[in-house]
């Protein structure tokens, strides 16, 4: 089946794991993305190598093909006249044109909005910032790290009051994917807009923004009390107010989560579960109220006959279980997870397997495609925009393309 943005054509001039991230979205969707990569030293990103305490040496490279699946790579430029005349080629032919450069570079390079929409009218112009388009620091850079983990809230949230230093993101590009799903989304919003009205907006996201969206419930929260958000410390059970909403502990040190928001709803359920059916007609348990002023023993009761098991054990009781749960899983784990292979949430791409972009269309699993090689279709794409061999290789020459 092909995907829904089949037959848009998406110019991406970015770099790094954010805006790209957005490109990779629409690839997975089915839109024909052309990378544009500098004509020399590529995107800085293929450099990548070591992320947290994890490095990968030869090729391929994760760390280029999680945010670059499914595109095609152009060596340009754009520094360049002959550079610049093939990028405005490419313009003139797209439907989207996607970039996170800076307003600065936007200007000196010739390819901030009033420029693009002078050569295509009805394109769609994205933008992918750190701190947003207006305000004292709309022309500063940033990473998911400064602008999405630490800016918005995240990092100060969920580490401990007196921790020295902060809890660090859980992944890499962890921001930097969230916001590129953000601009995908809001990139297909102006396609539609465009179809029903002729008229194509500037899309922006910024990865503050995201954060502060990802933060948005605790946000809300904190402003209608005035109270600073914090996250339960490590090591709590979770809920104040009713037992069946956090973790527990098994007898192999794994972590099992429940989430049961309606505490009496499920209590005798699991009190059969656990092999403690006596507990579901305890009177300090009969009613939410009950299990509300009675948490810390139910807690201490659960806490005890979990820790009994090893978490396979529990996953075979609890299969059956009807309130929401599930094990804590680390990426080895849940890419093994039956439900994330059932519904090919992690994909292969050509020698990788990567995650999916989470939206689905008629149910069907998104058709990944391997991630480019630097330039690997400048030829193939100089050739579809109708330049012959003899100005593909005095290009060369010039050093426009590679």
């Amino acid at each position: 089946m092909s995907g829904p943005l089949e037959g848009i054509r998406v110019l991406e001039v970015a770099m790094y794991g954010f805006v790209p991230s957005a490109g990779a979205v629409l690839a997975d969707w089915g839109a024909d993305v052309v990378k544009v990569e500098h004509a020399v030293t590529g995107d800085p990103q293929r450099g990548l190598r070591q992320t947290g305490t994890l490095r990968v040496d030869g090729d391929p490279n994760p760390n280029v093909a999680h945010a670059n699946r499914g595109k095609r790579s152009i060596g340009l430029d754009m520094s360049k006249p002959e550079g610049l005349e093939v990028l405005h080629e490419l313009v003139r032919r797209a439907d989207v044109f996607l970039t996170s450069f800076m307003p600065a570079s936007r200007a000196r390079l010739g390819i901030d909005v009033d420029d693009i929409r002078a050569l295509n009218p009805k394109i769609v112009y994205a933008r992918g910032s750190a701190l947003g388009v207006l305000g004292p620091e709309a022309d500063k850079g940033g990473y998911d790290m400064t602008a999405f983990w630490a800016r918005a809230g995240t990092a100060a949230s969920i580490t401990p009051p007196g921790a020295d230093g902060m809890i660090m993101p859980p992944a890499p590009a962890y921001g930097d994917t969230i916001s590129g799903t953000n601009l995908a989304g809001g990139i297909a919003a102006a396609l539609l807009r465009r179809e029903r009205t002729g008229e194509a907006p500037v899309v922006d996201v910024s990865l503050l923004g995201s954060g502060v969206w990802a933060m948005g419930h605790a946000m809300a929260v904190s402003l209608r009390l005035e109270k600073t958000w914090e996250a339960p410390q490590p090591g709590a059970h979770g809920s104040p107010a009713n037992p069946l909403s956090g973790l527990y502990r098994t007898a192999d040190d794994r972590y099992i989560s429940f989430v049961m928001l309606q505490p009496a709803k499920f209590w005798p359920d699991v009190c059969r579960h656990i092999d403690r059916p006596e507990l579901a007609d305890d009177s300090r348990f009969a009613t939410a109220e009950d299990i509300a002023a009675n948490t810390a023993e139910a807690v201490k009761i659960l806490t005890e006959t979990i820790g009994r098991r090893p978490l396979a054990e529990w996953s075979e009781r609890f299969a059956t279980l009807a309130g929401p749960w599930a094990p804590v899983q680390d990426t080895l784990q849940a890419a093994a997870d039956a439900q994330v292979r059932a519904n090919s949430y992690i994909t292969r791409a050509g020698e990788l397997e990567l995650a999916a972009s989470p939206v689905q269309f008629d149910t069907e699993p998104a058709h990944l495609e391997a991630a480019p090689e630097f330039a690997a279709q400048t030829e193939q794409v100089l050739t579809e925009l109708g330049y012959d061999w003899d100005r593909i290789l005095a290009f060369k020459a010039q050093g426009a393309v590679t």
